[in-house]
């Protein structure tokens, strides 16, 4: 009897360990989470300069970032601005960054390192070109900076790209006509002040601490740049397709404009990454970037502008995978 048993113990247990092994299968299915695991690692995010919009943009956005994808270290580096931030992410050295649509076009037009690799995450906010003087300065037009010190950003920046082509379209030749002086937005204030500069040139987000700092101690005053010089432009070539005509409130600078609104040009701002950057890291960050709009702009006014309807167009870059998954996920 007891041999019997023992037999058809035997033949059962096959069957007992078959089972056992479907129970602790459904088991880790229910128990694991779904879906793809979290991102993870360190990511850097290549900005600005400290007193730029890029920079406070970014330290906002970081903190957004370490509650949304807590798992993601996001390291910030300073930058010259566009031109160095899409050199530094097309070759590997920063994995996120932002950068104007005229400096993303030029890039690509010039085929420089990596230029293929780049890719869109999100249309961000306008930049607004900003001629800045003193107050009790005579001169009124582009055309009256012939022979001055002006400042055209630093080398690496897309405000010395605007810059130039400003100049140029205004007649000037940059490096022949005016006295260009190389420096960002964190001494150029200063420089005006001291009367070091005649005018310098800025192009950020509304408004910019940096300016609106300046107009708060010192009289100065913006020079407008009129649809006519936003035309000329227009004719040096394809890169410059992504300037628009604008106008800066009235109550951008209070102070500098006396109530009067200013005409200028506008670009727009793009959140860039690479093709090869993690899909699901890219869906994760762009989905910070639009959900954070209100916290963020209450701090940088800019980013208020951040607009889930004109977001995906990210021309000229191609959509990421990730953001495209993520635009897609919240389409009506």
């Amino acid at each position: 009897m007891f041999t019997s048993l023992s037999r058809a113990a035997r033949r059962r247990a096959p069957v007992v360990a078959a089972a056992l092994l479907a129970l602790c299968g459904m088991l880790v299915w229910w128990l694991a989470p779904f879906g793809s695991p979290a991102p993870s690692g360190t990511v850097t995010f290549s900005t600005g300069v400290p007193t730029g919009v890029y920079q406070r943009y970014g330290k906002l956005l970081q903190q957004a970032l370490a509650q949304d994808l807590p798992e993601v270290s996001i390291r910030l580096t300073d930058s010259e601005g566009s031109q160095q931030n899409l050199a530094r992410v097309a070759t590997g050295k920063a994995d996120f960054t932002v950068a104007t649509a005229d400096a993303v076009a030029q890039y690509q037009r010039d085929r420089k390192p990596g230029f293929e690799r780049l890719r869109g995450c999100a249309r961000l906010y306008d930049d607004y070109v900003q001629l800045v003087v003193r107050k009790g300065s005579p001169l009124r037009k582009v055309q009256d900076l012939k022979g001055l010190r002006v400042g055209v950003g630093q080398d690496g920046s897309g405000v010395r790209l605007i810059a130039d082509r400003v100049l140029a379209a205004a007649g000037l030749a940059p490096v022949r006509d005016v006295r260009a002086v190389p420096a960002g937005i964190d001494t150029m204030p200063g420089l005006l002040e001291r009367g070091e500069l005649d005018a310098f040139f800025w192009s950020g987000g509304l408004p910019t601490q940096a300016v609106q700092d300046l107009s708060a101690r010192a009289s100065v005053r913006l020079i407008p740049l009129d649809a006519e010089l936003v035309s000329q432009l227009h004719d040096v070539g394809d890169s410059t397709r992504h300037y628009r005509s604008a106008v800066i409130p009235a109550d951008a600078y209070a102070k500098a404009q006396d109530g009067q609104s200013v005409e200028t040009l506008a670009v727009a701002n793009l959140l860039v990454t690479t093709e090869e950057a993690d899909a699901d890291l890219v869906e994760g960050f762009t989905r910070t970037v639009i959900r954070s709009r209100d916290g963020i702009g209450r701090q940088v006014h800019p980013a208020q502008l951040v607009d889930l309807r004109t977001a995906v167009y990210t021309d000229p870059l191609e959509l990421h995978e990730g953001a495209r998954r993520y635009y897609r996920s919240v389409k009506p």
